[in-house]
């Protein structure tokens, strides 16, 4: 017993943790380490990629790879073991790895290490679990099991039940959240499951196994064509099959939420931009903005965060379950940027205090850090108004979807040289067309065309950043 005692404090472990804001789970991408390697406290040793950005994760102690617990391309719930280091290097043989270790004996983080009951997040732990108990519901349990049993004898073939090793506990079944919304997104009764993990616990493929449909016997599987649950695609010569999965799948749940919960609007207006061109080029000489990029976009944004100043009730957003609209009083200015990864919006914290030159610097390092993939998700949470420059790509203009829970986003198109009517002449000026979508709970007809004319109004005639902001 003191051997085990000793093994145990000798070998840590190191979960994956709530990377984001209430994650439940992470792709492994990459790892930096191999059994053996030594590493040392803060040393990054893999990526991962969650539903919002690809993060590095580093090790919060030393030691020497005793054990890699998934391979790339896996993805794992927050709380999972990922790996285990040996602290303690060289002072005894190591022990098989964890997973094989006995099960009166599991290898495990010694109790002063960890606060019992905690969720590791990226730095700390999580709020503690609850320490009230919920008494079973009377007669719940029986039905359940004889629904179970009554599954297993149907899987199995036979007109009695099989025995069900690790049958779950009376109650309600036991599985993690992400099990839970698996189920409930593939409508299967957890309590019909027929649990395999340990202690009972239904497992993601329990759910996919009580989903699939029960073939008769003597009667041939059809052969049904499906994603492997793997990062890599599936294709043939006419089709290709993707699996749906991090930045990708957020995005469509995050859209698909946004154009079917807020009653989106789109105004229009097209504009002269050529004194804004003309104010780009002499900022680039100009000796304070040195060091940092001034391009369209730095005037753009600067507008917008006037006009929001000048229409405050514009940014807000629609508290659905208390049924209130929540003033801002800040700017958190939202950057739609096209990634290897797909889009992904980082917002500028605080816009709405910085001075162009903040605000350049500011554009900038957000722009290369999510060029670079390195965008953590809290620059991707609070945002409160969004601009998407869709004329990077050559086009007029668009109707963008609203970012979740903001209340405006600015689509900006393509400037380019055309016929406009100036001073009564027709000359060739620089011009571009705005698009502004707005959320018509939260902003009426008149306030999202004010918005939109003061910064048309901004980007025609740029010394009005003087005497409005």
């Amino acid at each position: 017993m003191t051997t085990m005692t000793q093994t145990s404090a000798r070998f840590r472990e190191f979960k994956m943790p709530d990377v984001g804001e209430g994650l439940t789970e992470a792709e492994i991408l990459k790892w930096f380490v191999q059994p053996g390697d030594t590493v040392t406290d803060g040393q990054v040793v893999c990526e991962v990629e969650t539903a919002k950005a690809a993060v590095e994760l580093p090790i919060p102690f030393d030691g020497v790879v005793h054990e890699l617990r998934f391979a790339e391309g896996t993805t794992v719930d927050v709380g999972e073991v990922i790996i285990t280091v040996d602290v303690a290097p060289g002072s005894e043989d190591a022990p098989a790895p964890a997973a094989a270790a006995p099960a009166q004996e599991p290898v495990e983080v010694a109790p002063a290490e960890e606060p019992k009951g905690r969720t590791p997040v990226l730095v700390g732990y999580g709020v503690a679990e609850s320490s009230t108990k919920r008494r079973p519901r009377k007669g719940a349990a029986p039905e359940a099991a004889a629904v179970a049993a009554a599954v297993q004898a149907e899987l199995n073939g036979h007109g009695s039940a099989a025995p069900v090793a690790d049958a779950p506990p009376v109650g309600r079944p036991l599985a993690k959240p992400p099990v839970r919304k698996l189920a409930k997104d593939l409508g299967i009764d957890l309590a019909t499951v027929v649990p395999t993990g340990k202690d009972g616990i239904i497992t993601r493929e329990d759910v996919h196994a009580a989903a699939a449909p029960a073939v008769a016997p003597g009667v041939a599987e059809p052969v049904a064509v499906s994603v492997p649950e793997t990062p890599a695609t599936v294709g043939s010569a006419r089709e290709t099959r993707i699996p749906v999965k991090g930045v990708r799948k957020a995005i469509a749940q995050a859209m698909v939420g946004s154009a079917f919960t807020a009653p989106h609007v789109t105004e229009f207006v097209t504009v002269d931009v050529t004194r804004t061109m003309k104010l780009v080029a002499e900022l680039k000489e100009d000796k304070e903005m040195a060091g940092v990029r001034v391009n369209p976009l730095l005037i753009i944004a600067k507008a917008l965060l006037v006009a929001i100043k000048r229409n405050p009730e514009v940014n807000a957003a629609w508290d659905e379950a208390n049924q209130e609209i929540v003033q801002k009083h800040y700017v958190n200015l939202g950057i739609a940027a096209a990634t290897p990864r797909g889009l992904i919006v980082p917002n500028i914290k605080d816009a709405h205090d910085k001075n162009l030159p903040q605000l350049a610097a500011a554009l900038g390092e957000l722009v290369a850090t999510a060029r670079d993939g390195k965008t953590s998700p809290a620059a991707m949470a609070g945002g409160t108004v969004t601009i998407t420059n869709v004329g990077v790509f050559g086009v007029d203009t668009g109707t963008p979807i609203l970012n979740p829970g903001e209340s405006a986003i600015l689509a900006v198109g393509a400037i380019k040289l055309q016929p406009w009517v100036h001073k009564g002449k027709v000359k060739p000026r620089q011009v571009t067309t705005l698009a502004l979508s707005f959320d018509h709970r939260l902003v009426d007809g008149e306030l999202g065309s004010k918005v939109l004319a003061d910064v048309a109004a901004i980007l025609e005639q740029p010394k009005r950043l003087i005497t409005w902001a």
